[in-house]
């Protein structure tokens, strides 16, 4: 099959890309409202960009009413921002995440989400995730017909749970992803966890 992206509507584009763009890693970002109460919601056009500054990009669009989301509108308040990497066990409550509150309400309530201190950042982080990043707001920018939001955010601590850690021979840190357990996204409301590590035979 072929298929001209020129003779599909915005929707398709969006249905289309999902189910072949796979699977995606998901920023679970927290932010701060002006009232103090903290916002959470799971981004799926997300990855590292930059190492020189350590930066992480997200792509936010509007919610249903065109108003921008609430993770963008928070950085007007507070330019900071916890990036999540969660575990295929927190799946529910991320999924739930992703609905569309009023901007006064506070996902980590209604959800009864757990939150934790991130020592030495000013934003605390989800208990449970065993990756966060503190990161600072470095650049928004504005793109396409139907604009979507690119936030750049850089890169200040990372927090990680000791039980998905060691060190490599040469003493290096490093992660034990099925330990992590990452939520990768799929197409529609279908998510993947992962099961095997494979390494290339070269």
């Amino acid at each position: 099959m072929l298929i001209d992206m020129a003779s599909l509507n915005s929707s398709e584009v969006y249905h289309l890309m999902t189910q072949t763009i796979v699977p995606r890693p998901v920023a679970w970002v927290l932010t701060q409202h002006q009232n103090a109460h903290y916002n959470l919601a799971p981004y799926s056009y997300f990855n590292a960009v930059s190492s020189e500054p350590p930066l992480l990009m997200y792509s936010a669009g509007k919610k249903p009413n065109g108003e921008i989301k609430d993770s963008i509108a928070n950085f007007n308040y507070q330019q900071k921002c916890v990036v999540h990497i969660a575990s295929a066990q927190q799946i529910n409550q991320m999924q739930q995440s992703a609905n569309s509150l009023p901007a006064d309400e506070s996902e980590i309530e209604h959800y009864n989400i757990e939150l934790a201190d991130f020592d030495g950042f000013e934003l605390p982080r989800v208990k449970a995730c065993p990756i966060a990043f503190g990161c600072e707001l470095y650049q928004t920018t504005e793109i396409g017909d139907k604009p979507q939001t690119l936030v750049f955010v850089e890169i200040k601590q990372i927090y990680i749970a000791d039980e998905v850690i060691s060190l490599d021979d040469k003493q290096r840190l490093k992660t034990d992803v099925l330990k992590i357990d990452p939520i990768a996204r799929l197409g529609g409301r279908e998510y993947a966890s992962l099961k095997e590590i494979l390494v290339p035979k070269i």
